[in-house]
């Protein structure tokens, strides 16, 4: 599926996101799609503040401020009040980070998932608390500084994987997404909002301050997330269909993504080597899961040969 992004502009200039800031170029692209009918929720987090200082906003939608851990919840609930009023045309974006998707918010993020409330719910994953001072967070990955993780205790926990998290939900749909890849991006929020129930996207969102990187290098980070498939494009229906929607044109190795990032310049060669190996054996396991759901249909049916799957899938 492919399309024109749109020209619309839901997100006005004047907003007070850092220079280089991949959360609110991905807000735009995202906005663009959704339209003018439709209402935002926001947590604690970056998102909160960037906005605009109340009474002003940059977002032309209704965007309701709201605790921590209740984006989820909150967009359950403006979902309901909608259909009460017979406006079930009306979309429900939640629109939160990290800390309050993968920690503070997953218990009631988990709960909306398991009713199948019909909402779209985003995280922009810049992997820390970056709001409040650049603190850790369970998205934080393996070896990184951050201010409650400095270089002689970097973070010794491997990243909380959101995405099977959700499809172990069995929702009808869920996905990763990058800003580098704006089409990717827009095609795969097109394609939740046609779908009824509850939708979730993973969204890589490179942070120069937090990261360490100059801000005219956060898109490159981003695209290089992917090439280097530290952060794969790929998206899960159902809990059980996946599919991969970008294949890198070239891999490059982990360390031409992790060597621009003051957040990892304490590694050692091995910390490296052991964060390839890392990538590379998720790689592998995404790579089987892909097969394994073009091979089966949801009743078990073999469909496509193991072999020809794989080599149709190298051949991307």
């Amino acid at each position: 599926m492919s399309y024109r992004i749109s020209e619309l502009e839901m997100l006005d200039s004047g907003h007070l996101a850092c220079a280089g800031c991949c959360e609110i170029l991905a807000l735009r692209y995202v906005l663009k799609v959704l339209g003018r009918n439709a209402m935002m929720v926001v947590p604690a987090c970056c998102a909160t503040v960037v906005d605009g200082v109340w009474p002003y906003t940059s977002v032309n939608i209704p965007f309701f401020h709201t605790a921590f851990e209740t984006a989820a919840a909150a967009a359950a609930g403006i979902r309901a009040a909608l259909d009460h009023q017979g406006k079930q045309d009306t979309k429900v974006l939640a629109w939160a980070g990290d800390g309050g998707t993968f920690d503070i918010g997953i218990q009631a993020l988990s709960s909306t998932a398991e009713r199948n409330e019909d909402i779209l719910y985003i995280c922009y994953d810049n992997e820390a608390y970056m709001n409040t001072g650049i603190q850790r967070s369970s998205a934080t990955p393996w070896g990184s500084w951050t201010s409650t993780t400095p270089v002689d205790r970097p973070k010794g926990e491997p990243k909380k994987n959101i995405i099977e998290i959700m499809a172990a939900h069995r929702i009808p749909y869920c996905a990763t997404a990058c800003v580098a890849y704006p089409e990717d991006l827009t095609n795969k929020v097109k394609k939740a909002i046609s779908i009824k129930g509850f939708k979730f996207m993973h969204l890589i969102s490179p942070c120069p301050p937090g990261w360490k990187i100059p801000s005219e290098l956060s898109i490159e980070m981003a695209r290089i997330a992917v090439q280097s498939r530290v952060f794969p494009l790929y998206e899960v229906e159902n809990g059980e269909s996946y599919k991969i929607t970008v294949m890198p044109e070239k891999v490059v190795p982990v360390r031409d993504y992790l060597s621009p990032q003051g957040r990892f310049a304490h590694l050692k060669p091995a910390d490296i080597k052991k964060i390839q190996k890392r990538v590379d054996a998720e790689w592998e396991k995404l790579l089987h899961k892909v097969e394994f759901s073009a091979r089966y249909t949801s009743k078990g049916r073999k469909k496509t040969p193991r072999k020809a799957t794989r080599n149709q899938i190298k051949k991307r």
